[in-house]
This record gives C-alpha cells, sequence and structure tokens, in this order.
C-alpha cells in the first residue's frame, strides 16, 4: 500500500526494531508516526531522538505514547507488580482477562483508547509480546499456589486466596487471546488497513539444546514458554489474517539475537539500578554445603562504595551484555545476530506490497493443507446422497445443535421455515417483517412440537418460547 499522508502506529517504538521501523517510514512520507513504548520516558525519549535527526518533519509528526498495551487503560501505568498486589485491581485484571468480550470489556482497554485516539491506517508492533507475557512465570506462581494449598490442608496460615487470583492473572493463553481478540476488532472498527507484527521463535532461533536460559534446566520452562507462546501468537494472527473483514495482517519473526544499540564503555546497571561492588574477605567465605543462604545476617559483605563499569554492548530491550557474552551468543552456530535495520527494511516492503518471503502468515498460509478438488467434487455426491435419504424417509435434516451454539440452529430453521412460506430469497426481500412472522409461526409450530415432547418439556411453553425468539 502507499504509506504517504497514512497514519504509522508503531507499537514498541523505544527498541531497536521500533526506531528502525520509524527511521523506514519517514522517506515514506507518512502523515504522522505514533511512536508507543511501556514508560513515559522511554516514549519521549525515542520522540526526541528522531526529531533531533529529522528536524525538517515538523513538530507534531512524531507522537509520544506509554503504556501497557495488555491492560485496561485505567491501569496502563500501574506495574503490574503493583496490580498483582492489590486486591481490587487484581480482580479487575481478571475480570477483563476471563469474562467475555462485551464492549464495556473492549472499549476500557488500552488498546482500543490508543486506537481510537489516533485511527491509524497502519500498525507495527514490536513489542515482545511472547516475552511480556511467558516471563511473568506461570511456574513460580504455580508452586507458590501448591505451597499454599499445602498449608491449608495442614491447617496452617496461608494466603491461598491471594496466590490463587495471581495464578488466574498469570495463565498465558487467556492473555495472548483476549490480547488479540482486542487487537482485531478495535482494528476492525478504526479502519486500519495493515498489521505486521515483529515476532520471536523465543530462543533466538537455536533449538532445544540452548545453553542461555533462566536456570539449571536446559533449556528452563520460562523459556519454553516464550516460545509456546510465540508459536500459539502466530496461529492467532494466522486466523485473523484469513478473517475477511480484518487488515491485512503479516509477521516478521527473526530467528537470531538483535542487536546493537549502542557501544561504550561506562556504569553497567540492571533494570536501572546501579550494581554495587562488595566485597568478602576470604577467611569470611561461606562454606558450600546442602543450602547457600546468602541473605545472611552476620554483614560478611562489605561495600567498596563503588559501582560496577565496563565495556558494553547496549541491545536495548534484549539487554546489557558483555563482549563475552557477545561472542558467545553471535558465534556462528549459535544465536548469532540480525540487525534492525534489516527487519525493518523487510517490514517496510511488505506494507508496501513487496513479498521478503519473510512473513510467516504468508508461508503458513502456502505451507497448510487447503480444501481440495477431489473433496468440492465429492461434497455435490454427498448432498445428493443426503437430500435423497431424506426424500426416502419423508424427513427434514436440518440442525441438531451439534455444530456451534444454539444461534446455528436457529439460523437454520429459520432459513428452512422461510423456504417452506416463500420459496425463494426474492419472495421473501419483499415481504415484510411482520408477515414473514405470520406466515413462518404456523409452519413452525408442528415441528417444535414434536421436538419438544422428544426433550420432555412443557410443548406449549417450548414452542412459544421459540417462537418469540424468532420473532
Amino acid at each position: 500500500m502507499d504509506i504517504q499522508n497514512k497514519t504509522v502506529l508503531v507499537l514498541g517504538g523505544w527498541g531497536l526494531v521500533g526506531s528502525a521501523v520509524c527511521r523506514q517510514m519517514i522517506p515514506e512520507k507518512p502523515k504522522r508516526i505514533i511512536v508507543t513504548s511501556l514508560l513515559e520516558h522511554e516514549a519521549k525519549e525515542a520522540v526526541e531522538l528522531l526529531r533531533s535527526e529529522y528536524p525538517k518533519a515538523g513538530k507534531n509528526f512524531f507522537v509520544p505514547w506509554w503504556g501497557n498495551i495488555f491492560v485496561r487503560h485505567t491501569l496502563k501505568d500501574t506495574p503490574r507488580d503493583e496490580i498483582l498486589q492489590n486486591q481490587d485491581a487484581r480482580g479487575l485484571l481478571i475480570d477483563d482477562l476471563l469474562d467475555e468480550l462485551t464492549m464495556p470489556v473492549l472499549e476500557r482497554s488500552s488498546i482500543y483508547q490508543l486506537l481510537q485516539q489516533f485511527k491509524p491506517d497502519i500498525v507495527v508492533d514490536c513489542i515482545n509480546s511472547a516475552t511480556a507475557i511467558a516471563y511473568q512465570d506461570l511456574f513460580h506462581v504455580a508452586r507458590e499456589v501448591r505451597k499454599a494449598l499445602r498449608a491449608s490442608k495442614s491447617g496452617k496460615v496461608s494466603n491461598l486466596h491471594d496466590h490463587t487470583e495471581r495464578l488466574l492473572a498469570t495463565l498465558y493463553i487467556p492473555q495472548l487471546i483476549r490480547h488479540v481478540q482486542i487487537l482485531y476488532r478495535t482494528m476492525q472498527l478504526v479502519g486500519t488497513t495493515t498489521y505486521v507484527k515483529i515476532g520471536t521463535s523465543g530462543t533466538g532461533g537455536m533449538g532445544l539444546n540452548i545453553p542461555y536460559t533462566h536456570s539449571e534446566e536446559r533449556p528452563s520452562s520460562v523459556l519454553l514458554s516464550k516460545s509456546a507462546v510465540a508459536g500459539a501468537h502466530t496461529l492467532l494472527l494466522f486466523l485473523m489474517g484469513r478473517t475477511p473483514d480484518a487488515p491485512i495482517t503479516k509477521e516478521i519473526k527473526p530467528t537470531a539475537a538483535i542487536a546493537w544499540k549502542k557501544i561504550g564503555y561506562g556504569e553497567i546497571k540492571k533494570r536501572g539500578k546501579s550494581i554495587e561492588l562488595i566485597d568478602c574477605a576470604p577467611e569470611q567465605g561461606f562454606k558450600l554445603d546442602a543450602t547457600l543462604k546468602l541473605a545472611d545476617e552476620d554483614l560478611r559483605f562489605r561495600s567498596t562504595n563503588q559501582r560496577l563499569h565496563s565495556v558494553y554492548i547496549d541491545t536495548g530491550e534484549n539487554g546489557v551484555f558483555s563482549r563475552g557474552e557477545f561472542e558467545a551468543i553471535s558465534t556462528p552456530g549459535q544465536m548469532e545476530f540480525v540487525t534492525p535495520e534489516e527487519i525493518a527494511e523487510s517490514v517496510l516492503y511488505e506494507i508496501k506490497g513487496g513479498n521478503t518471503g519473510h512473513d510467516i502468515i504468508n508461508a503458513l498460509d502456502n505451507a497448510s493443507l487447503a480444501p481440495t478438488y477431489r473433496a468440492g467434487f465429492m461434497f455435490d455426491s454427498a448432498m445428493r446422497e443426503m437430500k435423497r435419504l431424506e426424500k426416502e424417509h419423508k424427513t427434514h435434516s436440518i440442525a441438531f445443535e451439534f455444530l456451534g451454539p444454539p444461534r446455528l440452529s436457529k439460523l437454520l430453521y429459520e432459513a428452512y421455515l422461510l423456504k417452506l412460506a416463500y420459496g425463494s430469497v426474492d419472495e421473501v426481500a419483499k415481504a415484510s417483517a411482520r408477515s414473514i412472522s405470520a406466515r413462518s409461526f404456523p409452519l413452525g409450530f408442528p415441528f417444535f412440537f414434536r421436538m419438544a415432547r422428544r426433550f420432555c418439556v412443557d410443548p406449549r411453553s417450548r414452542s412459544r418460547h421459540t417462537a418469540e425468539k424468532m420473532n
């Protein structure tokens, strides 16, 4: 599609890939670019940097937005830990995840509010959604629930209620399903025409032998959860791409580490906090036995009043690595790496209608086994045989309420009654709603009477209730 004069929304625009996507978009002359990130300072920092690089773009060309798109709008700036610790907020989160998706649930979500505010033509989603969901660590939360259950059974005081609610709020699949549901419906409502997701393999392209993991387990359950969520996400997007009124849906899935943002020497921080250097005299060392207690009360550690400084490579949202770490993961046969600019080029080419060969959705579409000519030919034979049997046994095979919810049965029977009453769609179109109701009810009553007897209920009550629903 032509990007000129279009509104582009880049989710995760502060990150490596998001920033590269913004830069790739600028020569295409979009109307404006909305740059989002989780934290306010990240979104503003990204916009300030882009404005300094492209001063001619205009003051309002880059627009910052921040917040957590996986929760309701009123909680978007609240850290997840705070949400989980607050019983009321935690209840709201569970309601939004597990209740039926109604318009109120949709309208109070942060995704809905964001897209309604800017009505983007193009959405490029650079958020590592699989990491955001899987790194909540369902396994740790489940272990806490099990501990609470054991304590409760033994009569000890336990926080079973709180731990159980935390487990409900951490379930991966409900979070992913609700995210995709809200995203699809909102893009449909605001008229978004193209959605491109930057996905992940979860392991940087390596297999089940990946050594860069979260525990001695190789690979860890948490890391495999990331891959599992990423795979489920891809299949949900595959379905969205097959939905007639959905935007054009694409996914670029890098299978390597993404690098880099900056190389330098300076203070090393973890989650924004300085790393304090401490010392422990050899004679005060810990004896290694069955259990190592690092939180020792005898204060064996001595602060050096210094902070960790070293040479580093900043890989953006993936973290700050030492030379040794980066060399290990990028060695041939390991993760290796791909540049954010290469990913952004693929995104731009796909949006403009090109075929990079890297769109996972298109690959799945072409690799999946589609309906066949032979099956289509046999369909006609099956229909003729069923119609012959209907005629032979003087019955009509319409619906048994086996396929889907009762709504499908209702629609099939409505079509059947209209066929009996009018014979053709053209005749139905000419009739008024009142005349259709009057003409259809006498035809439907005998049938519903027989069905009511089969299900052992009051036939008149059953038929009246059904007729009222049909009207």
